[in-house]
């Protein structure tokens, strides 16, 4: 039964993941047998990932990609392709919120920015992905949303906005990829102890108001995220796609 979750002869490519969840989901995937191409914006701190990836004995290089950058997009994946010449997993977890405050106060250039890395990046990389998955017939894409595009978040206006439609970005991959062999699924993690959402954590008179809505009165660490991306990217789930698993902590049962 393990070795539904054996990802070994595997490529998979994770973005956002030199700290927080993607760095955990990187390492994860590592452990679980696969080649992780750890990426983020800064190439230093993507190799400093895989260089624990290595010495706990896995497998990994980095390629540094900002995804609110077109090129840097189709770069990163013909680089993949010239050099393995096919993907199995896309972990989409790079994600921007530069903007902690009432949405009537959002300017032109939060907006933008917000938009061009949480949707328009998202959206490309799942092309790209897709249409390197389309040729071998298969292929996992899990994307990291957010419980906030179920509930806003408090102050987190457009944030909330563009994870609502990775939410539904992930169902329209999901149906129309599906017939191809590629799976689609999201995780909507809850409040987590990342550097991300340290506008929350790291102010007790915030972080006491949003425990207030947390069955389990505690953030998660980045560690609980990725056994869920492990479930989703694997043959564990070869039935699972379209679907949006909440990781947090009961927060979308109150």
């Amino acid at each position: 039964m393990l070795d539904m979750f054996n990802l070994s002869g595997q490529v998979a490519l994770v973005t956002g993941a030199s700290r927080g969840i993607g760095e955990s989901i990187a390492k994860t995937l590592a452990e679980a047998g696969a080649h992780v191409i750890v990426s983020s914006r800064k190439a230093e701190s993507c190799q400093a990932v895989v260089e624990q990836i290595t010495e706990a004995g896995g497998s990994a290089e980095a390629i540094a990609c900002h995804i609110g950058e077109m090129e840097q997009i189709q770069a990163t994946f013909a680089q993949i392709k010239e050099k393995h010449g096919k993907l199995d997993i896309l972990v989409n977890n790079a994600a921007t919120n530069p903007f902690f405050g009432h949405i009537l106060d959002t300017d032109l250039s939060v907006f933008q920015k917000t938009v061009d890395v949480n949707i328009r990046g998202y959206f490309f990389m799942s092309v790209e992905a897709g249409k390197l998955m389309k040729e071998q017939g298969k292929g996992a894409i899990v994307n990291v949303a957010s419980v906030n595009g179920v509930i806003p978040g408090h102050m987190q206006g457009i944030y909330s906005i563009t994870k609502a439609s990775v939410i539904s970005m992930t169902k329209s991959f999901a149906k129309e990829c599906a017939p191809l062999g590629i799976r689609v699924n999201a995780l909507l993690p809850g409040l987590t102890d990342t550097k991300f959402a340290s506008a929350i954590t790291a102010n007790p008179a915030i972080m006491k108001m949003a425990l207030e809505h947390v069955p389990m009165k505690r953030s998660a660490d980045p560690d609980e995220m990725a056994g869920a991306v492990l479930f989703l990217a694997s043959d564990a789930g070869s039935y699972t796609t379209g679907t949006c698993l909440n990781v947090d902590g009961g927060y979308l049962t109150v």
